[in-house]
């Protein structure tokens, strides 16, 4: 049995702003809050308000500006970085840090140091500002960049070939990626990261040569610039990077992910704050059932040592300094800080070859109230105390790399060799990894990989569009697809050409199956899991997906660069749209901006567009990847260009807006101060708008807007579903579940105009449903008897109630009209959580337009 561990406990916490110009001061104060346990942050069903205005910051932001890092060329590669505009602003100030617009000239300067210091632009943020990639590395010939490019392809593609390559054992330069600020108000990674360059391109001693002549190592210098300057968790779009790596929606995340695929890095660290003492993964169980875990494991937890002891080595105590004793989840702790959804940095970059990756929570809390209420000299104490603490991690990880260099980099080949064999995992045990102490049965996380995905191609695919989107999201993680030249069978089944190909004897098939597998239930494993449990793509992106779990593969195909394209417009007659796919509802949406006369069909599941706006179809065809094609039906309800009033989360607003909707950010606060509603034509609401606490003229306003003809009303969650009640709309009662149940559920569709050609899963994150619907009140979507949930965590609570045979058969999404008349429709589902479960935004999408 495992070593006894303690169970994590969360807490929230908020987003707060600020910065003053002050001179740094030292002080002698105790530090850090007083818990007992590390504190977990952004978890949850997300409730952080949008806030943005009407475009979005990734609308008036350059799209992705790096299609790839340089390959050509040798190092160093030297870029003069055009500093942007001073901001007295910039909410590092206050901590005596380094602001973002001074980055930009030190690493200029840095670069004028010697020759081991590279920079390159690796991409934007969602404001526009530039992403950093630091490389320090001996200096390379071109022709000696290109032969660790042709080693690192080896390795990847040809693992079994690389482990006996001499070539590779003695000059393969092992590479190193350290991530620092994907929050923006944990602040520190940069300024240690900004030193450690520094100490690394001017030291003299034979260690750091040698360390440099083996390995290349790779500094994103902030992560999250938008959320730096302005001392939030957050990007400009609202979104929290740390949760988006299976999604990859924002480009900082993109940028990211570029970086993992090009440079392969065998060890990556990813700087957070605040926990003390210092938390250095590696993580609780349940651990990712994806992984080859075993080597993952033995370099983690020894690398973990190291930095362990390097930090503790820094003299710090808690009673002269705040500062307590740095541990390790695996080791000291049962359950509650996981490695379990690959959609924190860490763990998705074992996918993409790390055998070790690891959170570093560095002590002293500098951020939220700390923030705001403790002096500037304690602010900056506690600042410089955390960078030396983040310093220490890196140099210790650096030293782990270079003792350990023909171990780490067998170990990655072995990882990739395993995929490409279609060889089963090695559970872990103090056998299969000696030298870990305190592994049991509850470590053990395992898969069965099948042979072959498939996604098909004609009648078999339900929406070519989502086929498409999911193909090349494959393709951009480094999975390798092949398109069907010609038509065959696979496990008694009948494909056509076209249809793609994920053969699953391939190097990075753990990242795969994390993307397309159904995932699996985890309830009964632990009481507690840190973020989301269940993602399924293959389930919630919209594409049918046939899973082949043995058999020979016998396909004529060949390598997907890019999915083919899927627009079509039909020659002659009217023209006929479905509404099933976010880029559908965006291709309407931008119909109608041009005042193109569009008509809901009678089943409420398409638009029929008139022949004369076939041109401009045709755009939007090739723009989105949809399908116009012919039909004669007149349609019965036109439909108009859709203004939304939306109190929801930053994830909500983003994805109502990649529909093409016009979104208004309300909110208590925003309707109390008087809003003019003839801006809006639907009520939004899932968090931030509590009926009780409007003032009576808000309140007024606001059934005005419900009493007048063409409003309608949507909402989603706990909240708006208590929304619903305190404004008296739908005669329903609601039922929660437990607040931190999540994953993917079995429902069932009514097929009426909210949900007819839906998939028959969906995304619940505290789920709802509702039951005694009152009169007029119909069932759009219910809950899947039996057990609903396919893959998550969702328990009943302590006193047996909440859990998901309660909600099984209960009405998951429901319609009706007010008293007045106004059409309202309430979720209690998470159709667009954080942007992911494309495949069912098309519901919200459908109810927005009444």
């Amino acid at each position: 049995m495992g070593m006894p561990r303690t169970v994590l406990l969360a807490t929230a916490s908020s987003v707060v702003t600020g910065a003053l110009l002050l001179s740094p001061v030292h002080a002698t104060a105790a530090a850090g809050r007083d818990s007992p346990h590390p504190v977990r942050e952004g978890a949850g069903r997300d409730t952080g308000r949008d806030s943005s205005p009407s475009a979005s910051a990734a609308l008036r932001a350059p799209a992705d500006t790096a299609p790839g890092l340089r390959k050509d060329g040798g190092y160093p590669r030297r870029t003069r970085l055009t500093p942007p505009p001073v901001n007295p602003d910039d909410s590092a100030l206050r901590l005596g840090l380094a602001p973002y617009h001074s980055l930009a000239p030190r690493l200029n300067a840095l670069q004028k140091l010697g020759n081991r210091v590279s920079v390159e632009v690796a991409g934007r943020s969602a404001g526009g500002h530039e992403l950093y990639l630091v490389t320090v590395t001996a200096p390379e010939t071109a022709g000696q960049a290109r032969d660790q490019e042709r080693m690192r392809e080896l390795i990847e593609n040809r693992p079994a070939v690389a482990a006996e390559d001499r070539h590779i054992k003695a000059a393969y330069k092992t590479p190193v990626f350290i991530n620092n600020n994907i929050h923006g108000n944990e602040w520190e990674g940069t300024d240690a990261a900004l030193k450690l360059v520094e100490e690394l391109a001017t030291a003299k001693d034979a260690k750091t040569a040698g360390l440099l002549a083996a390995s290349r190592v790779h500094l994103n210098v902030t992560a999250n610039p938008d959320g730096r300057i302005a001392g939030t968790r957050a990007n400009a779009n609202g979104f929290d990077l740390n949760r988006d790596f299976i999604t990859a929606s924002q480009p900082e995340t993109r940028a990211m992910r570029r970086i993992a695929v090009e440079k392969q890095p065998a060890v990556m660290l990813d700087l957070h704050g605040y926990v003390n003492g210092t938390l250095i993964e590696p993580t609780t169980p349940p651990h990712g059932e994806n992984y080859e875990y075993d080597l993952f494991l033995k370099n983690a937890y020894a690398n973990a040592l190291g930095m362990e002891k390097a930090v503790n080595g820094l003299g710090y105590t808690e009673a002269r300094d705040g500062v307590r004793p740095a541990m390790i989840p695996f080791r000291d702790e049962t359950e509650g800080w996981d490695d379990w959804p690959p959609v924190f940095t860490p763990q998705y970059m074992p996918f993409q070859g790390a055998v070790a990756s690891h959170t570093i929570e560095i002590p002293l809390a500098v951020n939220y109230e700390e923030y705001d209420s403790l002096p500037v000299a304690e602010l900056r104490r506690r600042a410089a105390i955390n960078t030396r603490v983040a310093g220490a991690a890196m140099r210790a990880a650096l030293d782990y790399t270079r003792a350990h260099r023909a171990s780490v980099l067998a170990d990655q080949i072995e990882t990739f060799r395993r995929g490409a064999a279609g060889e089963a995992q090695r559970p872990v045990s103090e056998r299969t990894v000696p030298g870990v102490p305190g592994i049991g049965p509850e470590d053990v996380y395992t898969t069965r990989f099948p042979r072959a995905y498939v996604v098909p191609a004609g009648t078999g695919q339900r929406s070519a569009t989502a086929a498409g989107r999911l193909v090349d999201h494959l393709v951009a993680n480094d999975v390798r697809v092949e398109r069907a030249r010609k038509g065959f069978r696979l496990a008694g089944r009948s494909y056509p050409a076209g249809s793609y190909v994920v053969d699953m004897h391939q190097p990075k098939r753990g990242l795969a199956n994390a993307i397309l597998s159904r995932g699996r239930d985890i309830s009964a494993d632990v009481s507690t899991m840190y973020d989301i449990s269940g993602w399924s793509l293959g389930l919630l992106w919209g594409a049918s997906v046939d899973k082949v779990a043995r058999g020979e593969l016998k396909i004529d195909g060949r390598a997907v660069v890019a999915a083919a394209p899927t627009g079509q417009v039909a020659r002659h007659g009217d023209l006929r749209l479905r509404l099933d796919d976010p880029k559908e509802l965006a291709a309407l949406n931008a119909l109608l901006a041009q005042g193109v006369a569009v008509r809901r069909s009678a089943d409420g599941g398409s638009a029929v567009v008139p022949g004369s706006a076939r041109g401009r179809a045709a755009v939007l065809a090739d723009r989105y990847g949809v399908a116009f094609r012919a039909t004669k039906e007149p349609g019965v309800t036109a439909l108009g260009r859709t203004r939304v009033a939306a109190a929801v989360s930053a994830g909500e607003s983003f994805a109502l807006r990649e529909m093409g909707f016009d979104v208004v950010p309300v909110s208590t606060e925003v309707l109390n101060a008087g809003f003019d509603w003839s801006k809006a034509d639907v009520l939004f609401v899932s968090t931030g708008l509590e009926h009780a606490k409007l003032t009576p003229a808000a309140r007024s306003a606001l059934n005005g807007f419900l009493a007048r003809r063409g409003a309608n009303v949507v909402a989603l969650g706990p909240e708006g579903a208590a929304f619903n009640t305190a404004a008296g709309l739908l005669a329903v009662r609601a039922a929660e579940g437990n607040g931190d149940a999540n994953g993917v559920v079995r429902v069932v569709n009514s097929g009426s105009r909210i949900t007819s050609g839906a998939p028959a899963h969906t995304f619940v994150y505290a789920p709802v449903w509702f039951t005694d619907l009152g009169r007029g009140v119909r069932a759009e979507q219910s809950y899947a008897a039996g057990n609903p949930l396919v893959a998550g965590h969702w328990r009943a609570g302590a006193d047996g109630k909440g859990g998901p045979k309660d909600a099984a058969g209960k009405a998951s999404v429901v319609s009706g009209r007010t008293e007045r008349g106004t059409p309202v429709v309430l979720f209690g589902t998470e159709p667009l959580f954080r942007d992911h479960p494309k495949g069912v935004f098309a519901q919200v999408g459908r109810a927005l337009l009444g």
